[in-house]
């Protein structure tokens, strides 16, 4: 279809669309010969909306607007006429067209249709989406074009030697807007990212967003493998990154990659050496205004983040401005975020997390703290000299604050609140954390399909952010259901944990099978966590369904024994995994990264847990001791690696 429309678009938009519309008297069943004039004017002025009006309420194009709205009048008058019309080009809503094809300026690629047809979200819930005011038109230039306009001098990012403010930041997105667009990138093209956390990432990703594009982004520590897959996968045409990242010889990896994939047409890399076959990023900072002749709206696709493959491959997430913009957009006044904030991400860009730290930080025209890479010497001395009042970081990274006595040297008191997120929070680290800082603890809980999905917040009892993730995040629901039986469970009762809500996804990128596992028939988002929601609300996240240790028919969720060897000071991290059992069908098998100079055996595990009562049936039965832990670029332990680590050494 043209103007990038599609049949999921006028599945979701199309009933709406009708309502709003300024058509009426046709909506009515071509009442002019039985009503006056007056009374159908009457109740235009009450409901009925133009194109524009609509595009700009819903966040679409007036001329995706205009074809959603033919298509829907057909289906339900079996009339031709504005059909004929739109082919035509007549009328007063194509005037501003008259010199030039809008079919060609509002093109998309067929790599970005293909994205867009995985944007399927259910009509019903769109609609109340949309009426209560949880979707809107925002949109990441949009916010960024307020900055600048009504405080430009404000700033907008802040490093360890430098400052930008919002004014500069839009003449550098500007600029690399013009040259990216001068590569023939448009709207709906996916531009893959590997960047840390550097101005040159926040610039690129508003760049990508100002000219329409969708924004891939790989982690930094990933390799050969890795990058291949996420490229082929995403069909990117573009990807942009360092020349190389510790031991990885990055761009080379991105040129075999541009002769292995037809989609891939443009590696362009940063820093001052010249790479043959790859274009250096300063050359695209063009000194000529960006025309964009199709602008981003809110309805957009712009993201498309994978999952961290912990259990499988990873899984392709396309998010909208819509789905993701709201949950910041919300999450602003719940953390009373205001633009005298710092807020300083811990967390990589290339994750949710750190992307939705920073998206809090647009919505609020507030300044960004980069940090390229977490080193706790560094982050401390960063704190010092920046003076942050907000910090979004991992459990991990307080650990590693806490074992290299950074908490006791240094100054943390500018800091606000902290939002913990990205794995299991202990109680006990969130309160010495708090104790050495003076900062109040929030317990951030999401994923890459759902942003946000439930979060503490400053000004509650810090309690709640000590023990819990909090409740819902505004437009989310939860609920707990029981794994057998799918129904829900009361209050305080493990089970899996479901969400829905106005930031879930609408589906995976080219993945039936996945979405068909991921949604229920009503719409509910299985998470695969296991949770419990209390008299209050309030979320605790208690483990994976696919962590759980079926042994014997005796089923139990290791998180728990873990979150005891914990204690254990001689232990730095533990993951507990199921390994298949010919006789019990599993057991369970306790991998231990043990602190610098330290030693443990089965034995000294078990001894800790008959301690503290727990059953024998929970003990591990197997220890391994690992060098370093698998983790994911938030520090989660895959416990799929260290199985399969396992079972090739055994």
């Amino acid at each position: 279809m043209a103007y990038g429309v599609t049949q999921q678009m006028i599945d979701t938009y199309g009933e709406i669309i009708f309502k709003l519309s300024l058509n009426k008297q046709t909506r009515l069943g071509d009442p002019v010969r039985e009503l006056d004039f007056d009374d159908i004017a009457q109740q235009r002025a009450g409901s009925g909306l133009t194109d524009e009006e609509i595009a700009a309420r819903i966040g679409l194009l007036p001329e995706q607007v205009s074809v959603v709205r033919v298509f829907v009048e057909r289906k339900y008058h079996r009339i031709d006429q504005h059909r004929m019309l739109f082919h035509l080009g007549g009328g007063k809503r194509w005037k501003k067209d008259r010199y030039q094809d809008p079919k060609e300026r509002l093109k998309i690629r067929e790599e970005g249709m293909a994205l867009r047809e995985a944007l399927s979200f259910n009509p019903d819930r769109a609609a109340i989406y949309l009426e209560e005011g949880l979707w809107n038109n925002d949109t990441l230039s949009g916010w960024l074009t307020t900055h600048a306009t009504e405080t430009p001098d404000a700033s907008a990012i802040i490093t360890s030697t430098e400052c930008m403010t919002y004014g500069q930041l839009k003449n550098k997105v500007d600029r690399l807007t013009r040259g990216l667009m001068d590569l023939g990138l448009g709207k709906g093209d996916i531009v893959a990212v590997q960047l840390p956390n550097i101005q040159e990432f926040l610039i690129t990703y508003l760049a990508i967003a100002s000219f329409g594009g969708v924004m891939q982004t790989i982690h930094m520590p990933y390799a050969q493998s890795d990058i291949e897959f996420l490229l082929e996968h995403a069909k990117a045409r573009a990807v942009i990154s360092l020349p190389a990242f510790k031991d990885i010889p990055t761009v080379q990896i991105m040129l075999k990659c541009k002769q292995k994939y037809a989609a891939l047409e443009h590696v362009i890399v940063l820093g001052s050496e010249t790479v043959p076959g790859a274009i250096k990023f300063s050359s695209l900072m063009a000194d000529d205004t960006p025309v964009v002749g199709n602008p981003p709206v809110g309805a957009d696709p712009y993201l498309l983040l994978y999952t961290s493959g912990t259990t499988s491959n990873p899984k392709g997430v396309p998010l909208t401005y819509q789905n993701m913009m709201s949950n910041s957009r919300l999450s602003v006044d719940k953390f009373q975020v205001t633009n005298d904030d710092r807020i300083l991400s811990v967390a990589p860009f290339s994750h949710l997390y750190g992307l939705h730290s920073y998206h809090i930080t647009l919505c609020a025209g507030a300044t960004a703290v980069l940090l390229p890479a977490f080193v706790p010497a560094e982050m401390a001395q960063l704190v010092e000299t920046t003076r942050p009042t907000a910090i979004f970081l991992g459990p991990a990274h307080a650990v590693a604050l806490q074992n290299a006595e950074i908490l006791d040297k240094h100054d943390f008191s500018s800091v606000r609140f902290s939002v913990f997120s990205g794995a299991y929070c202990p109680p006990d680290l969130l309160r010495t954390y708090h104790s050495r800082t003076g900062s109040i603890v929030c317990q951030l809980w999401g994923m890459t399909e759902l942003a946000a999905g439930t979060y503490s917040y400053p000004d509650q009892d810090m309690e709640v952010g000590i023990n819990s993730a909090g409740p819902a995040a505004p437009g989310n629901e939860i609920r707990v259901v029981d794994l057998e039986t799918g129904e829900a469970v009361s209050a305080d009762t493990e089970g899996e944990l479901q969400v829905r809500g106005s930031s879930v996804f609408p589906g995976y990128l080219d993945n039936p099978q996945a979405n068909s596992d991921a949604f229920t028939d009503n719409g509910w988002f299985r998470t695969g966590d296991l949770a419990v929601i209390n008299q209050d609300g309030n979320l605790k996240i208690t483990g994976r369904i696919k962590d759980v240790i079926n042994r014997g028919g005796v089923k139990y969720n290791p998180a728990e024994i873990e979150e005891i060897l914990l204690t254990d000071s001689k232990i730095e991290m533990v993951a507990i995994a199921p390994v298949p059992d010919a006789s019990l069908g599993e057991r369970a098998c306790c991998f231990v990264q043990m602190k610098s100079g330290e030693s443990t055996d089965l034995e000294d595990i078990c001894s800790l847990l008959k301690n503290k009562n727990i059953s024998k049936n929970k003990w591990p039965e197997r220890l391994v001791v690992v060098d370093e832990m698998p983790l994911t670029p938030t520090r989660k332990v895959i416990k799929s690696r260290l199985i399969e680590q396992l079972q090739k050494a055994t």
